[in-house]
């Protein structure tokens, strides 16, 4: 029991349970349902859309291949989901949009993550005029409107930016460059969250002691400061993965996103709507998974935040 004073106090859930913190936080994220249940959806998702290729095998059905003779063909044992306007199996094609538009996310979500943490650590620890200007930027950056943004940046030609016809036609092409596109501006909250955090870090004593005993900047800010902004970082990160796979599924709705025969949720939301009327399920599926996943990452951030919470192992 902890004594401080002469006066006994209570026992933390620390002291009293004897568990580490990361035992705690374990714990304390167990303990949010939705949290888990979410992680678990999410695993299963991820899991079924990264072996699309092998489940297409074992059903025999292709998601790219058209096949005029069999469109909008009712749910069967072979097509489980049926088929849509161009005779290819719905559920294969929402596992490889799954893939797609999850790669997306995940992959900006951590680009964005990178140079969130970058502008936010150098502007937090060196303060001054650098601040001042690191700041101005990113308040500039958030002053965009940003749907309007990224379908310009979007509509742009690659063949004008020196890149050749094929490469610019090329899957990966749209791809990267929706990545691109969408980490270009959504680095600014974590930014300012990295930033508010390195500022009260750097009057830490950890941090003074570091610089008495001569450590570097780089050592500092990597050793020292990054670690302990971590916690906030991961659920910002978590939290944004939602609002990328809407940006990525309103341009590829918008038709300028990832483009076919490549699937992705959004694409296959603007190919439905014109047999909305004669197959409506072929819009709901997607739109069914689009949302599911944005809600499950958003309660995943939640639970999250509430484990890496330092209330979480103190209280």
């Amino acid at each position: 029991m902890a004594q401080q004073a002469g006066h006994l106090t209570a026992p933390t859930a620390r002291e009293s349970s004897g568990l580490t913190p990361a035992q705690l936080r374990w714990r304390k994220f167990l303990s949010h349902r939705m949290a888990v249940f979410s992680a678990i959806l999410l695993t299963i998702l991820c899991a079924a859309s990264a072996a699309a290729p092998w489940i297409a095998d074992y059903l025999g059905v292709d998601g790219v291949t058209a096949d005029l003779f069999n469109r909008f063909g009712p749910p069967t044992a072979r097509n489980l989901l049926g088929t849509d306007e161009a005779g290819r199996d719905v559920l294969i094609r929402l596992l490889q949009g799954g893939r797609v538009s999850l790669t997306v996310a995940l992959v900006t979500a951590l680009v964005t993550a990178v140079i969130g943490a970058a502008v936010g650590l150098l502007a937090g620890f060196y303060g001054g005029r650098l601040d001042g200007i690191l700041m101005r930027v990113t308040d500039g950056v958030i002053a965009l409107p940003l749907l309007p943004l990224l379908i310009v940046l979007a509509a742009v030609d690659l063949t004008k930016l020196g890149f050749s016809a094929e490469a610019a036609a090329s899957e990966s092409a749209s791809l990267y460059r929706i990545v691109a596109i969408i980490a270009l501006v959504g680095w600014t909250t974590v930014a300012r969250l990295v930033r508010a955090e390195a500022l009260t870090l750097r009057r830490r004593d950890f941090v003074r002691a570091a610089v008495a005993q001569g450590a570097g900047p780089v050592r500092i800010l990597l050793v020292h400061i990054l670690p302990n902004v971590a916690s906030p970082l991961v659920v910002a990160t978590t939290l944004s993965v939602g609002n990328i796979i809407l940006f990525e599924s309103v341009l590829s709705f918008l038709g300028l996103g990832i483009q076919p025969p490549t699937a992705s949720w959004g694409n296959m939301l603007t190919n439905a709507q014109d047999v909305i009327w004669d197959k409506p399920e072929l819009a709901v599926w997607p739109g069914l998974f689009i949302f599911v996943t944005v809600i499950a990452f958003n309660f995943l951030g939640d639970g999250l935040q509430d484990a890496l919470d330092p209330k979480a192992v103190t209280e």
